[in-house]
């Protein structure tokens, strides 16, 4: 087995990632990572590699994607669905990709509602364009996401406040000082950052009056005419404004009466101020870590309080928290493994890459996707989905177990090319089969019913034939297994 397959990459790669395909293990020797900690410098300094990915979409040796016209990803939702696969699938920054997906869950906005607000390809366009390719230089929100990646908590806070997807999705838009409107602020304190118990209802109203005049705006003619953020003046409540909670590091409450010209200050006080609550960076930790090293288990109240402490001490830096989770011992100790339940879209990713793509289209993923629980770019609400075992209904079960097999079978020529050379026993065709897809460990039982399957029927004599019946059937059914199922 190569060095970096062995588990603690394996698993540092499902975590920080979405897995390693055989294609990608090859390329991580090239670039010399062959250890733990190699592997993590990788991940973490992603942006030393490039960003090209998108270019690659429709090229021989790449997951292939489906639209009924020309792909177009900034106006069509299940291409834009199809580019985040793609990217999850490809991108060489893979850190970079789970940290949008995990931000994506953190501040959920959903395409359907910016959708009955504007359309479909508008909405498509807030959530999913590039500046570089849009005619208006529109920055999608899941650019936003994937540029905040490891950054600054407290910058990404501001830049939220101000996307107008999410002024969408908060009804941001309308929030103005005859009439302030309440969403944001009762998100940015309760799900965003400091949670429930730590703010009051007034507390709500008066953040709703410093977010007054946060609009939009819609400049440009043609192509280039775009939905912007946009601070009106003539918007702002201008009076001060005082919440239960220290605003300023001198411990004063009060937002003071400014100007409606200067009143944007109020919401950067605001943001400034939940950054830096005592609870904002405990919540933080204790998310990142239930992402990273286990969400099943009581976590390690002295990590999280390390993590906690280095979000303030780093001033609201994601990147060192996530450092110190990835290095951890926890992180590598092998009673934290598979102490996570994969996230449909980790699942389905995971296993394009570990058991192939060849002649399958992302576009085949999407209903499976969506009947295991999860449609990307559609959160069901601002909470986001219901992680944990909340992904398992028995509905959700039977889609992961139809999507292995719809996978295998459409595999079914590469996996018999591919396990030839291991063939000569079904021991070593079950050997092999593990060794590339890592579930977690079945028990005796699960082991012994996998064995039973590769003998029954014919003697075993390793030829193709039977290699390209029995061998998609082996790998439908450990994809298919509550083992794989783990993280």
């Amino acid at each position: 087995m190569a060095p970096q397959r062995e588990e603690d990459i394996a698993h540092l790669f499902r975590r920080a990632g979405f897995g390693a395909s055989a294609a990608d293990v090859d390329r991580f020797a090239r670039l010399g990572i062959v250890s733990f900690s190699t592997a993590v410098s990788y991940l973490l300094n992603y942006q030393a590699q490039p960003d090209d990915v998108d270019a690659k979409i429709g090229q021989a040796g790449y997951v292939s994607v489906a639209s009924p016209a020309r792909f177009a990803p900034t106006s069509v939702i299940n291409d834009a669905r199809q580019r985040l696969l793609f990217r999850m699938v490809h991108s060489p920054r893979p850190l970079q990709e789970k940290m949008a997906l995990f931000w994506h869950n953190h501040f959920a906005t959903a395409h359907s509602k910016i959708a009955g607000d504007t359309s479909s390809e508008e909405a498509t366009r807030l959530l999913s364009a590039k500046p570089a390719e849009d005619a208006g230089g529109v920055r999608g929100q899941m650019t936003l996401l994937r540029d905040y990646a490891l950054g600054n908590f407290r910058d990404l806070l501001i830049e939220i406040a101000k996307d107008p997807a999410m002024l969408f999705w908060l009804d941001g838009r309308t929030n103005v000082r005859a009439r302030p409107q309440e969403n944001f602020a009762r998100e940015l304190m309760e799900l965003f950052t400091m949670g429930v118990g730590t703010f009051t209802e007034s507390d709500v109203y008066a953040g709703a009056r410093v977010f007054t005049g946060w609009n939009l705006s819609r400049p440009g003619a043609g192509a280039a005419q775009r939905y912007t953020f946009n601070y009106a003046a003539n918007n702002h409540e201008t009076t001060a404004k005082e919440f239960t909670f220290a605003i300023y590091p001198d411990g004063n409450r009060v937002i003071p009466a400014r100007a409606a010209s200067a009143g944007m200050q109020d919401g950067i006080d605001l943001i400034n101020a939940v950054a830096a609550h005592p609870k904002t960076g405990p919540r933080l930790a204790r998310k990142l870590y239930e992402f990273f090293i286990n969400e099943t288990d009581e976590p390690d109240a002295a990590l999280i309080d390390e993590v906690a402490g280095i979000y303030y001490a780093r001033g609201y830096e994601i990147e060192p928290m996530v450092r110190r989770l990835l290095l951890s011992s926890q992180f590598r100790d092998p009673a934290n493994y598979n102490k996570r339940f994969s996230w449909p879209v980790e699942y389905v990713v995971r296993a394009l890459k570990e058991v192939g793509w060849t002649g399958f289209s992302l576009g085949d993923a999407l209903t499976p996707l969506t009947n295991m629980g999860q449609q990307l770019l559609e959160p069901p609400d601002v909470s986001g989905w219901n992680l944990g075992t909340g992904w398992f209904s028995t509905g959700a079960m039977l889609a992961r177990m139809n999507f292995a097999s719809q996978l295998a079978t459409n595999q079914r020529f590469a996996l018999r090319d591919s396990f030839r050379g291991v063939g000569s026993t079904p021991e070593s065709v079950l050997s092999e089969a593990l060794d590339r897809l890592m579930p977690a460990d079945f028990d005796s039982g699960g082991e012994a019913a996998l064995m039973d399957y590769l003998r029954s029927g014919a003697a075993w004599s390793g030829s193709d034939a039977q290699l390209l019946t029995k061998v998609p059937g082996l790998v439908h059914l450990i994809v298919g297994s509550g083992e794989y199922q783990l993280n």
